[in-house]
Order: structure tokens, then sequence, then C-alpha cells
């Protein structure tokens, strides 16, 4: 799990294969959403990650909360790996790894302001029961915990690289103009991008797309290099 470019936020097929096409490692999938304002229905879903290729992998992005609803939920959809967001606990969490072994598992570690030492003690609790944490953006205005095109103090995201044993996907308010730099802050093992990749049609922009993953690549490789 290192040097991956996921995009999250999929509303189609075509638009699934326009991230593939331009290199995109992992699609997310936001469904269930609290708002019920859900991007893209469960049956689209279900047909674009079969579809697949075998070297690219399916995120459920969920704020599930229940181990059992959500292994049932990633079996029946066909996903590769969950990003949780909700209040999970370790128990569930915990049980979630047994239930599913071959399950990818992403926890959130979400970023307000001042509380790196509530995160530090995420991930303390739950490194041993996950794959990977993905850092994002908390909104005060509108609550939201992720997926708010607002970027968070990357000199936060840095210090949990250091202190957590798993890799750390770095997201929030990231954009082909600004990931290069937030890469050689941060030095995560992946990035994500949502809104900063949309076009005024609320689509992907395939300018965008390609920008966001050639600066990447590049900020990996100059990581990797140092």
């Amino acid at each position: 799990m290192e040097n991956l470019i996921q995009v999250a936020g999929i509303i189609d097929q075509a638009e699934a294969d326009l991230l593939v096409g331009c290199g995109v490692d992992w699609l997310g999938f936001p469904l269930r959403l609290p708002s019920g304002m859900d991007d893209i229905s469960e049956s689209d879903a279900h047909s674009i990650l079969r579809r697949l290729p075998a070297d690219r992998a399916g995120v459920l992005v969920s704020y599930l909360t229940d181990a059992d609803e959500i292994a049932k939920y990633c079996d029946w959809l066909g996903f590769s790996a969950v990003q949780l967001h909700g209040e999970v606990s370790v128990t569930e969490i915990s049980k979630l790894r047994r239930l599913r072994p071959d399950l990818g598992v992403l926890k959130s570690l979400i970023v307000r302001e001042s509380n790196i030492k509530e995160l530090l003690t995420q991930v303390d609790a739950t490194q041993e029961h996950v794959d990977m944490f993905i850092t994002d953006t908390f909104h005060e205005a509108t609550g939201a915990r992720g997926a708010t095109g607002r970027t968070h103090d990357w000199s936060v995201s840095a210090q949990l690289v250091a202190r957590s044993e798993r890799p750390l996907m770095l997201a929030g308010g990231l954009t082909p103009e600004n990931v290069g730099d937030a890469i050689r802050a941060v030095q995560p093992a992946a990035v994500d991008a949502h809104t900063g990749l949309e076009g005024v049609n609320k689509r992907k922009d395939l300018d965008k797309v390609t920008r966001f993953v050639s600066e990447a690549r590049i900020a990996f490789a100059e990581s990797q290099a140092n």
C-alpha cells in the first residue's frame, strides 16, 4: 500500500472509466450516507465494481458502524476495501477484521482544530486492526467529516504518519495544484481527492485528473529517492 492514488465520489461508469484510464489506483464510492444523498445507486456501483480491472480496487466510503452490516454490504456489492468514516468502536473494527480478514480496512482520522492528541490516541487504539489510516478535514459549519474541499494543517497528518505503524492516506482539499506539496510535507503512502477534481458540472474533469495523477506520481518518486 504505497504510492496509491484514490479518487472518490464516482457517479457512473463513464467517470470510472476516465479515472482508470488516467491511472487512478482506487475508486471510492460513498454510499448510504447520513444525508441520504448518495452520488450513485447501489446497483450502478455494483455494475462498475464488477468491471474494474484486476489491478484496481473499489472502496466503500461508509458511515456504517456495525461490523456485521459492513461485512455483508461489502460482500453484496463486491468491495475490496472499506473506508470507515463513522464513529466505529474498536470492538467493531476488530470484529470486522475477524469477519473479513481479506477486506482492506481504512480508518478515518478527522482533523479538527487542536485535536492532535485525540487523533494520536485513535491511532494507538486501532492500528492493530486496520490496514491504513486516512486523514480528512472537518467542516465546522456543516459538521461534514470529509468531501469538504478544504485542506487541514498538514503538520498534523505528518505527526500521524510518524506515529502510526500503518500507512496513511492523505485527503482533504487536494487538487492538482497542491498535491505535490502535500506529499512532500506529509510523506503519506497514498492520496485521495474528490471535489478538487470536479468541473463546474460536478463531474471529474479529465485535465484535472490527469494533472493530479502526474503531480502525485512525481512527488511520490521524489519522496522515495530522498
